[in-house]
């Protein structure tokens, strides 16, 4: 049995530039970070030759094109697969709408299980470039190519989205206790509403092609982008906060529905609790709320969201990976 681990990730500034809407007219370029928390894929031949789903993703048919499990099914048959596998997937978190990118981990698991079924190693580029041919063009989700490419790399980096669809992976030159000064300060809450990404990504896509200050403010959070890398990279942690900020500032008027009031008032609480930054993880609307403040702070930001559950989420720098395990020995 084949076992792929894609990690989940946390995206900080840039976020709606790697919508083909904006890209495509004015490039893009988002910062994000892997997380200890993945989407797990199992792949095995079938006993009798069906096709079987198990897990998170249910169903069962004699030939791909039959499944309902829309990524499945395409995935299969990208890589000419028709019969004989038990597929099985959980994920560390809600399977949906969290905000950090489970979708995305999703598509980059199975493929990489299915590639490691059929005795192919795959490079991360490749990995990113299928997930996001299944989901951007063959399914026609209004989603953007973030999520994909951090899961299939993994760590910190600066992702840049280009007018001919060419994507570039740039790593944090971040020094190691930089980076875990970083993951000290962050703080995450789930917030319990969750919500479809693709609903919200359509509304931001409408937004873009209609909406000049929408499109401006994307091009500021692109730069935004550049700016946080250059604070990471000379160590300099102090702005990390403000430029969250800016970015979620920016972020919430882009179109209807990606700040609520509720959500407002629970950012503001954790401003005057010592946070000196923040956001709304994923495309809005409900998941995770992530805050930047130093460690003595903490205490006070998770008294004043009694309502709220944290949980802590670590930066990890491993991509998508996978697992063997031969029947009758331990790994």
């Amino acid at each position: 049995m084949i076992i792929a681990h894609a990690p989940l990730r946390m995206s900080f500034v840039g976020g709606g530039s790697d919508l083909p809407s904006y890209y495509r007219e004015h490039g893009g370029a988002v910062v994000s970070a892997t997380l200890d928390r993945y989407v797990y894929v199992a792949v095995k031949e079938s006993f009798d030759g069906m096709l079987r789903l198990g897990g998170e993703m249910q169903g069962s048919a004699e030939r791909a094109g039959q499944l309902q499990h829309p990524r499945v099914r395409e995935a299969l048959q990208l890589l000419g697969i028709e019969d004989g596998l038990d597929l099985v997937s959980m994920s560390d978190v809600p399977a949906q709408g969290t905000g950090l990118g489970s979708s995305g981990s999703f598509t980059v698991a199975l493929l990489h299980a299915l590639h490691a079924h059929q005795g192919r190693q795959v490079e991360p580029e490749s990995l990113a470039r299928q997930a996001c041919h299944v989901e951007l063009e063959r399914l026609g989700e209004p989603i953007g190519k973030q999520d994909q490419y951090a899961s299939a790399y993994g760590g910190l980096n600066l992702i840049e989205f280009h007018a001919d669809e060419r994507v570039s992976v740039h790593p944090v030159a971040c020094r190691p206790e930089v980076l875990a000064a970083l993951g000290r300060r962050l703080l995450t809450f789930y917030t319990g509403i969750t919500r479809s990404a693709s609903a919200m990504l359509q509304g931001q896509n409408e937004a873009i092609r209609t909406r000049p200050h929408t499109r401006d403010s994307l091009g500021r959070m692109v730069e935004l982008a550049y700016q946080m890398k250059r604070e990471l990279e000379t160590g300099h942690l102090e702005g990390f906060g403000a430029l969250l900020d800016a970015n979620w500032q920016l972020k919430r008027e882009l179109s209807r529905g990606i700040s609520t009031t509720e959500i407002d008032e629970w950012y503001e609480r954790a401003r005057k609790a010592g946070a000196l930054g923040g956001k709304l993880l994923g495309a809005g609307g409900g998941g995770f709320l992530l805050f930047d403040a130093p460690e003595e702070r903490h205490p006070a930001i998770i008294q004043a969201l009694p309502g709220l559950r944290r949980v802590p989420l670590r930066l990890q720098p491993q991509g998508s990976t996978i697992t063997r395990i031969r029947q009758g020995v331990t790994p």
